[in-house]
């Protein structure tokens, strides 16, 4: 039951924000909307509010906001105007209705990890030292495991994320580092003793999380693994979440780019059976894993929906772009073969997330 409930929430939650973003951009530029609809198929409630019918459909994976005069020989509903028509509005305009979709998504991320934040705090990693490659610039230099860098060149370093980011920057420049190291017998009874030890970075290759190589600074340490969180105010909150939704939504560009790439295997596509056994874990291990995962799921929904492909919103971003461009529609005929080509492409995906998904649970049960 907290499984299904869950999943509702979720992907109810994540759809309703999506179509609000489209309506309420529509409706603030007059535009006349005649259904708001979670769900897709047969309605199970609805009711009327002005001129819009809000419903709640029987499918509960989409939803819809049917725009007045969305298609440009689409008779206008009884009731509307023709000024509140879609189709009659300045490209710029149905541009923004289009967008405010995938935008309201990037939005919600943002919220739900301002609400982390403020909620549980900053988690980083601690600058401590767990180990340190034989031969490297850190053990040639008396680095041992165990140690914690205190600061870089007089710069204070309070997470591992200072200490890899000042060695990335390093050029090759040798760095002062200034550690805590305790249990040593120099430390003659005081919890630790501070040193000085003067590091000088090597060119090294390192693989990404995507898998591939690169090419960067390295002194051969790796951290203990060892976290702290660092409580936060409204507005700090505010902005470590804005910090945190920035890089769901760089990572997840970067993972659709490196899947045209194929440096990212086609089977780690996944679908709508693989964010339901998601949302289904961390439902189970609390609430701060599933507000954190339905971020995500909001960042991938947004960017999905950008694509330029005809069916989503980026395909119609894409023909309000070359409207705005050339002054004149794209030509009908062309539109047309875009979409089949649009929708043959998304049932496509859809056919390999759902195989890749039957794929993982007969080798999860063998």
């Amino acid at each position: 039951m907290t499984t299904v409930l869950a999943v509702v929430i979720v992907l109810g939650g994540l759809i309703f924000f999506h179509e609000l973003g489209h309506f309420a951009v529509a409706r603030g530029f007059g535009m006349g909307v005649s259904v708001f609809s979670l769900g897709f198929g047969p309605k199970i409630l609805k009711f009327r509010c002005g001129k819009t019918e809000y419903a709640l459909s029987i499918v509960p994976l989409g939803g819809y906001v049917s725009l007045v005069g969305e298609g440009e020989e689409e008779e206008i509903p009884e009731g509307f105007t023709p000024e509140e028509s879609f189709a009659l509005r300045p490209a710029w305009q149905r541009l923004l209705v289009m967008a405010a979709g995938p935008l309201a998504n990037m939005l919600l991320a943002w919220l739900l990890c301002w609400i982390l934040a403020f909620g549980w705090g900053a988690t980083f990693l601690l600058p401590e030292i767990g180990g340190v490659s034989e031969k490297s610039p850190a053990a040639a230099a008396g680095v041992k495991a165990g140690d914690r860098v205190i600061s870089i060149d007089g710069a204070p370093v309070e997470t591992w994320e200072d200490l890899s980011g000042a060695i990335g920057r390093s050029e090759g420049k040798p760095l002062a580092l200034e550690i805590a190291r305790s249990g040593s017998p120099e430390a003659a009874g005081a919890d630790f003793i501070t040193l000085n030890i003067v590091v000088k970075p090597l060119k090294s290759v390192r693989k990404t999380i995507f898998g591939e190589d690169e090419s960067t600074w390295l002194i051969g340490v790796r951290a203990t693994g060892r976290a702290a969180v660092r409580p936060l105010d409204f507005l700090d909150a505010a902005a470590e979440g804005a910090r945190q939704a920035r890089q769901m939504i760089s990572l997840t560009w970067q993972g659709i780019i490196k899947l045209a790439q194929r440096v990212v295997p086609l089977d780690q596509v996944g679908g709508p059976i693989m964010i339901i056994q998601l949302v289904s874990r961390q439902a189970h291990e609390g609430l701060a894993g599933l507000l954190a995962l339905t971020a995500l799921i909001s960042v991938n929904l947004g960017i999905l929906n950008l694509l330029p492909i005809p069916v989503l919103d980026g395909g119609q971003i894409v023909f309000c772009l070359w409207e705005a461009v050339f002054r004149r529609p794209m030509a009908k005929k062309v539109q047309n073969y875009a979409m089949r080509l649009g929708i043959a492409l998304l049932v496509c995906l859809m056919l390999l997330a759902t195989f890749n998904d039957i794929w993982r649970l007969v080798k999860g049960v063998g």
